[in-house]
């Protein structure tokens, strides 16, 4: 009995002592880490968006992208996100697998439209192409029936989706001859991409709009945003369009980027005054801050006013104003709907960048007078009516028809003849000398005709005063007359001067060594 338990401990012991030798061997042993393939598995990895590692245009592996193409971004894709998520074959109809599988089915086939591919390729494999973008619009219906559930993997997926197919930077700008009037005569750029473009940005507009923005914000952060602003310098305005749609409601939903899109939009208008003047997407970031401008609420705060001062007033300085004019016009109109006294502000600086040799900007300007002027208060009016009004009597005098045809219209609004009327002492004599130099001077005879009809309403406005103008304009003709009578005379008496001492020249003096005076 006791030899029987004996062998038992021995053999007990050897057991023991065999399994952690075997322990020991094992520890030596270098383990080969296990990297699950983020995308093939469904899931996003452990990368930033800064390293993205985009697919090649055939098979499932990820490789190195365009050149054109640059990823930024600073959130982070943990792998842990996507522990415990089934991987789908992406290629399968969310018709054919169960309700269960939907979820994981659209995560696969996000990763799968990873894919990009080069249009311009003469070698490019057209079915491939055509299955990602059956793929995009599957993806498109499953988010708009509403059935997506936006999840942290499935955000995640999504915003490495849109960062691979729209994060992009565009080639260089090259300067031409032709003037911005030509240019807005030229036919847009068409990117070649747009097919799977316009499908990615229609699942981005349903995704910021759908999403919970307490949730999506860690992925669609500033560098998201930022990224999505560079692309407003895309040459296809349609894609210009879908970006001023998205970013409109990302400003609505993301209320914690409101001030840094605000501050970027800053930023590139600046830019774009002080340092290139070249941008395509003034208009559409103007349009989406007139948007926002309407919302700001009252008293309007002391950043907002500035943003006025330093980079919407100044926008009328460049060349291309033509191209956003509209939507700057009606940015500056809701500032002051929203605060009337900005309207002294805003046209002394139209006066200060008041073009001197373009028409076709006085045009512009003129027009937008006219609409200031629709919502001034009588208070602001008469704080800048004298340098206005000089200004419209140069432009009443104005060569090319089509300005002084603008001005005499802007004489015949309703609301700005109302101002006149109530300070008519001090603007009638501001106009009174431009309308008579039209009546002696003006080649039109439609400007001839409008300068007549003024003539005669300001006569039924106030027609002592008109006569009073009449005799003082006389007066300063005769004096200006007197004074060039005696210019004339002046140079006269000079130049018989000068021809006298002219002829005493002529016998010249016999010239003298010039004498070195440093002693050599």
């Amino acid at each position: 009995m006791h030899v029987h338990l004996c062998r038992s401990l021995v053999y007990t012991c050897r057991k023991l002592l065999h399994c952690n030798m075997l322990k020991q061997i094992l520890s030596k042993i270098p383990r080969k880490s296990s990297k699950s393939d983020s995308f093939d598995s469904a899931g996003i990895g452990t990368t930033k968006w800064d390293n993205a590692a985009p697919c090649t245009k055939g098979g499932n592996s990820f490789s190195s992208r365009l050149n054109v193409v640059k990823h930024v971004s600073s959130a982070v894709f943990p792998s842990s996100i996507m522990t415990g998520v089934e991987a789908v074959e992406p290629h399968v109809s969310f018709k054919d697998v169960s309700n269960q599988q939907k979820q994981n089915l659209f995560i696969s086939k996000l990763n799968f439209c990873c894919k990009v591919f080069n249009f311009n390729d003469p070698d490019k494999i057209v079915a491939q192409e055509d299955i990602k973008r059956q793929t995009l619009l599957e993806l498109v219906d499953f988010v708009s029936s509403g059935s997506a559930k936006f999840t942290e993997p499935a955000i995640t997926a999504m915003c490495k989706m849109c960062a691979i197919n729209l994060f992009r930077v565009f080639p260089p700008k090259y300067h031409s001859n032709n003037t911005v009037w030509e240019k807005e005569d030229e036919e847009p750029m068409f990117d070649p991409d747009w097919s799977h473009l316009q499908c990615v940005y229609d699942l981005l507009l349903r995704f910021v709009s759908y999403v919970d923005p307490k949730v999506a914000k860690k992925y669609v952060d500033h560098a998201f945003v930022m990224r999505l602003l560079d692309l407003f310098d895309s040459e296809d305005p349609r894609e210009r369009d879908c970006l001023k749609t998205i970013m409109h409601r990302i400003y609505g939903n993301f209320m914690v980027h409101r001030p840094f899109i605000r501050k970027a939009v800053g930023n590139i208008i600046y830019h774009f005054i002080f340092e290139t003047e070249s941008h395509n997407g003034i208009a559409e970031l103007l349009e989406i801050f007139g948007s926002v401008v309407s919302g700001f609420a009252l008293p309007l705060k002391e950043e907002h006013k500035m943003f006025l001062w330093r980079a919407l007033i100044p926008l009328h300085k460049p060349k291309s104003v033509g191209v956003y004019h509209q939507q700057l016009t009606y940015c500056i109109v809701q500032f002051i709907d929203k605060d009337p006294k900005l309207a002294g502000i805003v046209i002394r600086g139209l006066l200060k960048y008041w073009p001197l040799t373009n028409s076709q900007k006085e045009l512009m300007f003129v027009s937008e007078i006219e609409e200031i002027l629709e919502m001034t208060s009588m208070d602001e009016f008469q704080k800048i009516m004298v340098p206005l009004f000089r200004r419209i009597g140069c432009c009443l005098n104005s060569s090319h028809y089509q300005v002084a045809e603008r001005a005499h219209f802007l004489l015949n609004n309703e609301r700005i003849l109302n101002l006149i009327a109530q300070n008519r002492h001090v603007i009638v004599p501001l106009l009174f000398s431009a309308l008579e130099r039209n009546t002696q001077n003006h080649w039109n005879q439609a400007v001839l005709n409008l300068t007549q009809n003024i003539r005669k309403m300001l006569c039924e406005m106030d027609e002592e005063l008109m006569v009073t103008c009449q005799r003082k304009l006389e007066e300063e003709d005769s004096l200006s007359s007197l004074k060039a009578e005696k210019r004339r005379l002046t140079w006269e008496r000079l130049e018989n001067a000068a021809g006298f001492q002219s002829s005493a020249d002529k016998i010249l003096a016999p010239v003298k060594p010039a004498v070195c005076s440093v002693a050599c």
